[in-house]
């Protein structure tokens, strides 16, 4: 029964990587998808105890993060190979020298399997910053910053990249993290978003000065920009460190978040493609006590929940802000990587 449902969550996998872009990936997880059991690491794969899937523990995206680890790392030369940026190779071949590596690199790749990917995706920094904006234009006041989820803590530099949003430009024009999303609909308000305190919890956070090499590993090889836009991230996040405390979300955001006012500023909760990976009583205490803060909220003290999720049964990932005062509010559908956007 588990060995048919991590099959599954290879296939499903690889229908989510063609859809969004990663044909090699894709291709990769079809692939794994048809994993012999001879391999120490391919038992334990097939044997997985949790649910396997893409929105719970995602082992699909472990192990490719691994193989793509072992590759940037030269200890891969054959498997290097079929990898981006050479033509997509065809499956018998990439099938055969996966089977050599899962083989012979157990002690590499085991250790891949017991986290779950971190992508830390900048490019979902122009939704935050978009949805900073909405915030910035209804609440003129220096705003800090709490994330959940927040890995690395990369996208709460977003204030040190540069973005075209719309035709609207913000950010940093002369930061060597430029987006610039494919855009539908008005621009974002235009304000000056001014930050003056960010910090950031994860269950298991990362270190731009240490952990780069692993998060480059999970973004998919077939997607340059991707993959250079990250590491210009990091390199400008060790310029400016950022404190991520190593925490369940329920329980920093609880210590971090005083109900009492916060006079002169705006208290900005967000957090991207990561809520979805919250256990539910998490879930709920983390929702409880934001309205909790929210229900004191003044205009010269106001609180607000901004988050881009993709959602059970929605077609795309949207942004959505709630305001404290204020009211709840869809602002955008876009891509989940960013890339795309459809501002309303």
């Amino acid at each position: 029964m588990a060995e048919g449902a991590v099959r599954e969550a290879f296939i499903s996998q690889a229908a989510i990587c063609a859809r969004l872009g990663s044909p090699f990936t894709a291709r990769l997880c079809k692939v794994l998808a048809d994993l012999d059991g001879d391999t120490a690491i391919a038992r334990r794969i097939l044997g997985w105890r949790g649910d396997p899937a893409a929105d719970k523990d995602n082992v699909p995206l472990r192990l490719c993060g691994g193989l793509h680890g072992l590759v940037r790392a030269g200890r891969a030369p054959d498997l290097a190979t079929l990898y981006p940026p050479a033509s997509s190779p065809d499956e018998p071949a990439l099938k055969t020298e996966v089977a050599k590596v899962l083989a012979t690199q157990h002690d590499w790749l085991d250790p891949w399997l017991e986290q779950a990917p971190q992508t830390n995706e900048v490019g979902r920094s122009a939704l935050l910053m978009a949805g900073l904006a909405e915030i910035a234009g209804r609440f003129p006041l220096p705003i800090q910053l709490f994330e959940l989820g927040a890995s690395a803590g990369l996208n709460l530099q977003l204030d040190r990249f540069g973005y075209d949003l719309g035709g609207r430009a913000f950010g940093d024009p002369r930061s060597s993290v430029q987006l610039s999303p494919d855009w539908r609909g008005r621009p974002p308000r235009e304000a000056e978003v001014r930050i003056n305190h960010r910090a950031g919890c994860d269950i298991n956070p990362m270190d731009p000065a240490r952990d780069g090499e692993r998060l480059l590993a999970y973004i998919w090889p077939d997607q340059p920009e991707r993959l250079e836009r990250t590491a210009a991230a990091l390199k400008l996040a060790r310029s400016h460190p950022v404190p991520i405390a190593k925490a369940d979300a329920a329980n920093w955001i609880e210590r971090q978040l005083d109900p009492s006012l916060a006079i002169g500023v705006t208290r900005v909760i967000l957090h991207s493609i990561a809520f979805q990976y919250f256990p539910g009583p998490a879930q709920a205490r983390i929702r409880a006590h934001i309205a909790a803060a929210g229900a004191g909220a003044t205009e010269e003290a106001p609180v607000a929940w901004l988050r881009f999720e993709w959602l059970p049964g929605e077609p795309s990932a949207s942004l959505r802000l709630r305001t404290w005062p204020g009211e709840e509010r869809l602002l955008a559908w876009a891509h989940p990587h960013g890339s795309d956007v459809t501002w309303l």
